[in-house]
């Protein structure tokens, strides 16, 4: 494990008071939403009322068996990126954050294909890992005579870093498919939704997560499961049997609920044999990329070098 990032912890720490403070005044998330407030989770990530940018460069399309999904496509493809949004399965687009993934794709030179899974709880387990496995397997055939390269890679940021190891798992248990992607790059994610220690034991603070505000996505996720349900590989996949995956690189922030999630998931990828790089953000809480902080600038960059670098 390598603690990031130690000389800005003063100022992340700072935002997340500073998040706490402005939190009071907004309505809380503690229960089930209703319809009001998803809809304004869905305008915006960070639930405000500006709606992401839209940039020409992404294409919207529909591959596979109906899935829809948002390219883009820089001028030198040296590979091709399969991005999962996160959003607690509820929330978020694939054009949610297109000048990040329009940046990605410049600086490391890769297409990237961004997934619009179905979204709970109108759509509840299995409809999102179904979409995101059915637009894996269309660029595992498709990728070279779409893009010109074999090059395969997967990541996401939470609830997508969830289901980019979902999927994973899925082309090797279902479909027999190792190896056509060669990297993982896996942003804070959940991978136990019967709740790690960290999860459990986290409380109240009105972060961006917190213990409550995760029960509430797993039971919007796959409701009227208990924790032995959640317990199944195809639902929490620090579960399953990790052979035969791709070297990964973990990230997390100090000050999340997940962090043992990526702390155990790194020791279980590397027993089963890959490379498996864990970073630590010191004093970053949950979904810190999303805020303008100097550990932001410096993840992005190391993103970017590693996607860059990877499976090649």
């Amino acid at each position: 494990m390598t603690i990031t990032d130690e000389d800005c912890l003063t100022e992340t720490l700072e935002f997340n008071k500073r998040f706490e403070a402005a939190a009071t005044n907004r309505p809380s998330r503690e229960g089930k939403p209703d319809a009001a407030l998803l809809a304004a989770l869905r305008r915006n990530r960070l639930g405000g009322d500006t709606p992401p940018v839209r940039l020409p460069h992404g294409q919207d399309r529909v591959v596979g068996d109906g899935v829809r999904v948002r390219v883009f496509v820089p001028d030198r493809v040296d590979g091709v990126y399969l991005h999962i949004h996160g959003g607690g399965w509820a929330f978020g687009s694939a054009d949610g954050q297109d000048e990040r993934l329009w940046s990605l794709a410049g600086r490391a030179r890769l297409a990237v294909v961004s997934v619009d899974y179905r979204l709970a709880p109108e759509h509840p387990f299995p409809a999102g890992p179904d979409d995101c496995e059915a637009a894996a397997r269309w660029l595992v055939r498709h990728a070279a005579a779409e893009f010109g390269t074999e090059r395969l890679l997967i990541g996401g940021e939470s609830a997508g870093a969830h289901l980019s190891l979902v999927t994973l798992l899925r082309l090797r248990d279902r479909h027999g498919i190792v190896g056509a992607f060669r990297a993982a790059h896996l942003l804070f994610g959940p991978y136990d939704l019967s709740m790690t220690p960290s999860q459990r034991s986290f409380g109240t603070r009105r972060l961006l997560s917190n213990t409550e505000t995760l029960r509430q996505t797993y039971e919007l996720f796959t409701p009227g499961m208990g924790a032995e349900q959640r317990r199944d590989p195809e639902v929490s996949p620090l579960f399953a049997d990790l052979g035969g995956l791709p070297p990964a690189r973990i990230v997390v922030g100090g000050e999340d609920p997940l962090l043992d999630d990526s702390l155990f998931l790194a020791r279980r990828w590397r027993a089963a044999g890959a490379p498996a790089r864990l970073g630590v953000v010191a004093g970053a809480m949950h979904g810190f990329t999303l805020f303008p902080l100097t550990v932001t600038e410096r993840e992005q960059r190391r993103g970017w070098d590693f996607l860059s670098a990877a499976g090649r």
